[in-house]
């Protein structure tokens, strides 16, 4: 009887320890190491124009929980590096890992940041929490369709002036990533095709539109004056980045 007894407290044990066990969060799927805190913020500050970037509001990836407020700011901007953008859940092409070596300093103004920051903001928490690539990719084309992601209620702007892109070549095609030095201003174009406008290309100097549908960007590239002037003015922020990674040291040509 005590020996019966014993082994029942036991299993009930087991049994406790397991439940224990499997109610713990998921550990985060292929967890990306952040940038020191100083130079994330510089970099995520590098997407706005100088006028705008003592306002914004600044966040950092916290790669345990998603992003955070590092400074509240007072122009109604928004500032941030994704590590996984919004052109990964893109194309019919399986999303099956995150990388760690995608760098996309984007900001948006409120109307961007009442909708389609949202999604990136919404993917990094999905990754800290565990999601799996491919889950996550169907969940947010699922929001897309189902409304939960809507478009900007007005004309609006987002900026990327930052000197240094990685991220997807065409997402609508393959998962291929590059590393740019691309300036350029993205304004809301929901439901516009490049042909409504007669757009160019990426690396042309017209504007042109990228992701059509309700979360459409027209982009408009800066000069090459001014993206020497944005790379110069860099310098420092650049050189950093490149010793971190190399596949963060811009292009030579």
């Amino acid at each position: 009887m005590m020996r019966s007894t014993h082994a029942l407290i036991a299993g009930g044990l087991l049994s406790m320890m397991a439940s224990v066990v499997s109610a713990q969060p998921p550990k985060a799927t292929n967890p990306i190491k952040p940038l020191p805190r100083d130079l994330e913020m510089q970099l995520a500050l590098s997407a706005l124009p100088p006028h705008l970037r003592d306002g914004a509001t600044v966040y950092v990836l916290n790669p345990a929980k998603g992003f955070e407020v590092a400074r509240k700011g007072t122009n109604g901007f928004h500032a941030f590096v994704a590590r996984t953008g919004d052109d990964a859940f893109r194309g019919t092409w399986t999303f099956t890992k995150y990388r760690d070596d995608i760098l996309y300093p984007i900001s948006f103004d409120q109307a961007g940041a009442r909708q389609n920051m949202r999604v990136f903001f919404y993917a990094a928490e999905a990754q800290a929490q565990g999601m799996q690539p491919a889950e996550l990719k169907k969940k947010i084309q699922q929001r897309f369709k189902t409304g939960i992601y809507n478009p900007p209620e007005r004309a609006g702007v987002s900026y990327m002036l930052s000197p240094i892109l990685r991220t997807y070549d065409d997402p609508e095609k393959s998962d291929a990533v590059t590393t740019i030095n691309y300036p350029h201003v993205m304004y809301y174009a929901p439901d516009i095709t490049n042909e409504d406008i007669g757009g160019g290309e990426l690396g042309g100097v017209g504007p042109f539109v990228i992701m059509p549908g309700h979360h459409g960007y027209l982009i408009q590239p800066r000069g090459e004056k001014e993206t020497a002037a944005i790379t110069k003015e860099y310098a420092g922020m650049l050189a950093r980045l490149c010793k971190i990674k190399a596949v963060w040291c811009l292009p030579k040509k």
